[in-house]
């Protein structure tokens, strides 16, 4: 039997293979793919390799602690989430809340990889936040970018990475040239005294006097000044001391109870629980801690080990936890130079006994009884752990049970870990903390818990979901 073909039928045979061909590379190729991958199908570890850098970065800073290493963070925990929100469906940009910040939209139905996105956001920011650093530790900045760089552009094709790469650029540059419009915070670190001189605010008794050892000079003295990006500015006051305690030297007065009850936690020397728990919340010391605001960067990390987090909650957890570090460090600071406190240091050296000092010392440099140079009141430990105690249980639960490794197996101060049932019992021990190694009053610590926490509801309160 002969077959007869047609010439027309074979044309539309044709016509038809070439149709399916094309339709099938298209969605193989174009990016009017809409089946992308969101930001919650990818993991966190872009987010803790990064985190884990910063905290090997700025333990060594020298004049970040604590005003522009709050600041910084709220700024890149900000520019993650701007960079990456087109990605999350359940959120929304909040850049609309600041004046003069422009954020770069993404291409519509076009493909993003979220890693590559948040690599680039912070290597750009990291290499301008940290450029007096030492060189090997600015080296790694440029060393981990690369290292990913190299990894994802095995996973994804040229123009998805660079589009991702120059997305990333683009949202960073924008938040950096906004952060340098803040003229009380940018930069800083370079000159931590600026102008002011203690004894010219030195009104009466009470008033706070710096220290030794110590600069002798009021450190981040105008940082109250800097601009929020939670609170509003009534919000930046913190309610007076003598809502606990009026100033008072009369032996029967709150405020002397308070300075014999520092006495009594560390004179004549701290019991195993109490130096435990002074020096496992310290951070205070450059060299040898991060600080203490990027401690609960380092709490946040193990957190998103702990439950294998999305990269999607890696982002909204360290943007609400750098902006409550932020706004803490403006209101806390604002309020320790309104009110002007002087430490415990020298009210009981002036009233009690000439020869007390402080618990806190310094394994590296071999001083000891050391005071912060600053006001005491409230505690800035306590306001930046209550704050982002807050914000970290709105993501993982305010019943969130936990180890804290952060110094385990340091061999210079009692780092052994510590367990806790929430991050508001890790906030309440942390403030508490600074009582028994002498550098602040009771009510130091319990305003910065009502103070923080109430930052980190305004940070919580903000339009981040739909």
């Amino acid at each position: 039997m002969t077959t007869t073909f047609r010439f027309p039928t074979i044309i539309t045979f044709i016509l038809i293979i070439v149709a399916i061909f094309s339709s099938c590379k298209k969605d193989i190729n174009s990016d009017n793919n809409l089946n992308f991958k969101s930001v919650d199908q990818f993991d966190y570890k872009i987010i803790h390799e990064w985190n884990t850098l910063w905290l090997e970065i700025e333990r060594h800073a020298a004049g970040y602690r604590p005003g522009p290493v709050s600041n910084s963070l709220g700024y890149v925990g900000l520019a993650n989430y701007e960079a990456c929100v087109s990605g999350m469906p359940s959120y929304k940009s909040i850049s609309n809340l600041y004046s003069g910040l422009k954020i770069p939209s993404i291409n519509e139905n076009q493909e993003y990889h979220w890693p590559t996105v948040v690599n680039s956001v912070n290597t750009y920011l990291y290499s301008r936040l940290f450029p007096d650093v030492p060189s090997e530790l600015f080296y790694k900045i440029n060393t981990l970018s690369l290292e990913n760089e190299n990894k994802f552009t095995k996973e994804i094709t040229q123009d998805v990475f660079l589009r991702s790469k120059y997305h990333g650029e683009a949202v960073a540059t924008a938040v950096w040239e906004w952060m340098k419009t803040d003229q009380a915070t940018f930069d800083k670190y370079k000159n931590v005294f600026e102008d002011y001189k203690w004894e010219d605010h030195f009104k009466k008794d009470g008033d706070w006097i710096a220290t030794y050892p110590g600069p002798g000079a009021g450190m981040f003295p105008y940082w109250g000044k800097g601009r929020t990006l939670a609170i509003n500015e009534d919000q930046k006051l913190c309610r007076p001391y003598s809502y606990y305690a009026p100033y008072s030297e009369d032996p029967k007065s709150g405020l002397y109870a308070m300075a014999i009850e520092v006495m009594a936690q560390n004179t004549p020397s701290l019991s195993y629980q109490a130096e435990w728990l002074g020096e496992f919340w310290s951070d205070d010391l450059l060299g040898l801690t991060f600080s203490p605001p990027s401690r609960w960067i380092a709490i946040a990390d193990q957190v998103y080990v702990n439950e294998n987090a999305s990269l999607e909650q890696a982002i909204v957890a360290n943007a609400k936890v750098g902006l409550a570090l932020h706004d803490a460090g403006i209101a806390c600071w604002n309020s320790k130079y309104f009110y002007n406190l002087e430490r415990p240091q020298t009210y009981i050296n002036r009233l009690i006994d000439p020869s007390w000092t402080p618990n806190l010392d310094n394994p590296l440099t071999g001083d000891q009884g050391i005071t912060p140079s600053f006001p005491a009141y409230p505690s800035g430990h306590a306001t930046f752990s209550a704050s982002s105690a807050e914000v970290l249980a709105s993501v993982f639960g305010y019943s969130y049970s936990m180890t804290d490794n952060c110094h385990k197996n340091r061999p210079e101060f009692s780092g052994y870990p510590r367990t806790f049932s929430s991050f508001y019992e890790m906030a309440q021990e942390n403030a508490w903390s600074r009582v028994p190694l002498g550098v602040h009053f009771r009510m130091d610590a319990e305003e910065g818990v009502r103070f923080g926490t109430e930052i980190g509801r305004a940070v919580n309160n903000l339009p981040w979901e739909k």
